[in-house]
């Protein structure tokens, strides 16, 4: 079964390495995710070195296809959100598999 990593998980990591208090370590975990949030809404790529690169990317106007009825319906143009994980990632977690 797998866990999923959560805001309090990484308060709690930056607690035990870092040595801050975990009201720190929280307010620390907190203006990190927003200022990434910022960003993106601002409409910047956001890369962190050996992570990966987090983009806006805007997608044009196309016809999709309910798949119960066949019917063609539009979906509109929108702005998605990708991620690209970095190669040094990638290798981390083929390494873990």
């Amino acid at each position: 079964m797998s866990k999923t990593l959560t805001r309090a998980d990484l308060s709690n990591a930056v607690y035990r390495e870092i040595g801050l208090s975990l009201t720190e370590s929280t307010e620390l975990v907190d203006a990190v995710i927003d200022e990434i949030g910022d960003a993106l809404e601002s409409g910047e790529s956001v890369k962190l070195s050996t992570f990966g690169t987090f983009k806006l990317r805007s997608k044009k106007e196309r016809v999709g296809r309910n798949p119960k009825t066949g019917i063609e319906v539009p979906i509109s143009p929108r702005t998605v959100l990708s991620f690209t994980a970095s190669n040094i990632l990638k290798e981390k977690v083929n390494k873990a598999g």
